[in-house]
């Protein structure tokens, strides 16, 4: 089971994808189109032409997992468009919301947070709630 989690980078293909293909064509296209590399960890999600179906590829470490989601009616509604980027990024609840197929552009979440200053003083109080 694949685990999308806060940290993982995600790329989303704005080109649809020829869904004949499988692991080793869908690599191919992150190294040519996408200019990534497909050992990198990120997750990498394709359309195909009629927007029915979605491809999830993705390298853990040990190998590669390809993942398929295809609608019984209807069509992904959204996908991005783009003419400057190959890829869009997205971040992991905005993934879920696609694949269930909503607009993630419209899906707002907290902004990624990260002490860079090193204050001591934050510790000082994360410690004590941490501990009650």
């Amino acid at each position: 089971m694949i685990q999308v989690t806060p940290q993982m980078r995600i790329r989303v293909a704005v080109e649809p994808a020829d869904f004949r293909k499988g692991i080793d064509g869908l690599a191919s296209l992150c190294r040519g189109a996408l200019c990534s590399d497909p050992f990198s960890g990120c997750v990498f999600v394709f359309c195909n032409k009629s927007r029915k179906a979605i491809k999830i590829l993705v390298y853990d470490g040990q190998g590669f997992w390809l993942c398929q989601k295809r609608l019984s009616k209807g069509r992904f509604p959204w996908w991005p468009q783009s003419v400057s980027s190959a890829t869009q990024a997205l971040q992991a609840h905005q993934l879920a919301v696609l694949l269930s197929g909503g607009n993630p552009a419209a899906a707002r979440g907290v902004p990624p947070w990260r002490r860079v200053d090193g204050d001591p003083s934050e510790e000082r109080n994360i410690s004590v709630f941490a501990g009650s």
